[in-house]
């Protein structure tokens, strides 16, 4: 596996733990709401011969502490101003950008405020539950497993989630699995983690509106993208109603919610093949 650079990177209000591997245009991953981006190291490893493939931890989480209290109002705002960051750091604009589940909303506001810093966009599953159907329902759900997480603690509100939008909710691997030390390193944050999301992101981030005249005007850069495995959870569902309306097909990947963990060197395939067009890098799809 590529071993990666690691980086200390200040922005406003926070310290984010940074990753760089490869060399080439830049991908950058925006991790979704386990907040540690360990979890793409087998994907990253993978793209590093072809892309200078940078990973980070959102601020709040264990590795990316931030210096003050956190406001969840802005939120969101922050997390698209420190990709905006690193993308200039890392001087790789117009850059490609991943995101998966509360990953992926950060990239579609990303590229909604500041389309010059994107060449192609891939959200995976961005669980925006106001664009479905049964949408009204689901604030209420949120509500109950945060207090299930205030009366019971993490994991059992953590299993109680998983299990409701499809993603499972166990808290570690099976029985008799060896896992490599940076996994490992990752499971000894999960609570850690997972408390940070349970209180500031649970509630939030599923509420976020996109500005559908933005994403029109960016909709050719845009690759909505799902776990061929997980069509009918919830996650998955939002970008069948932005499919429809920005006139867009759903790019499905190996795996379900998490494919990019469980399948990395299949979902990198996947991907390079999505950015790329005879073995070139292109903007756009």
């Amino acid at each position: 596996m590529t071993e990666p650079r690691i980086h200390a990177f200040d922005v406003p209000g926070a310290r984010l733990h940074l990753e760089t591997r490869g060399t080439g245009p830049l991908l950058l991953f925006v991790v979704g709401g386990n907040g540690d981006s360990t979890i793409y190291g087998g994907v990253a490893a993978a793209l590093a011969d072809r892309f200078t493939v940078a990973t980070y931890d959102r601020r709040g989480f264990v590795r990316s502490p931030v210096s003050g209290p956190v406001d969840d109002d802005t939120r969101l705002a922050a997390d698209v101003d420190d990709a905006c960051r690193l993308i200039d750091h890392l001087g790789g604009a117009p850059a490609h950008v991943f995101g998966s589940s509360s990953g992926a909303i950060v990239v579609l506001e990303l590229i909604s405020r500041h389309p010059d810093l994107v060449a192609t966009a891939v959200a995976h599953e961005p669980p925006i539950t106001g664009l479905l159907p049964d949408g009204a329902d689901w604030p209420a759900f949120f509500d109950d497993v945060y207090a299930a997480y205030r009366a019971e603690g993490v994991w059992p509100a953590m299993q109680r989630f998983g299990v409701a939008v499809g993603v499972g909710g166990s808290s570690g691997p099976p029985p008799g699995v060896e896992l490599p030390q940076p996994v490992v390193e990752m499971m000894a944050r999960a609570e850690a983690n997972a408390t940070f999301w349970l209180e500031h992101e649970l509630r939030s981030y599923p509420r976020y509106v996109p500005d559908p005249d933005a994403l029109a005007a960016v909709a050719d850069r845009i690759v909505l993208a799902g776990g061929a495995e997980s069509r009918e959870h919830m996650p998955y569902r939002p970008n069948l109603v932005l499919a429809e309306r920005l006139g867009l097909g759903v790019v499905d990947f190996p795996g379900g919610h998490v494919g990019y963990a469980t399948h990395p060197s299949e979902f990198a395939s996947r991907l390079a093949t999505v950015l790329t067009q005879e073995g070139s890098v292109t903007p756009g799809r």
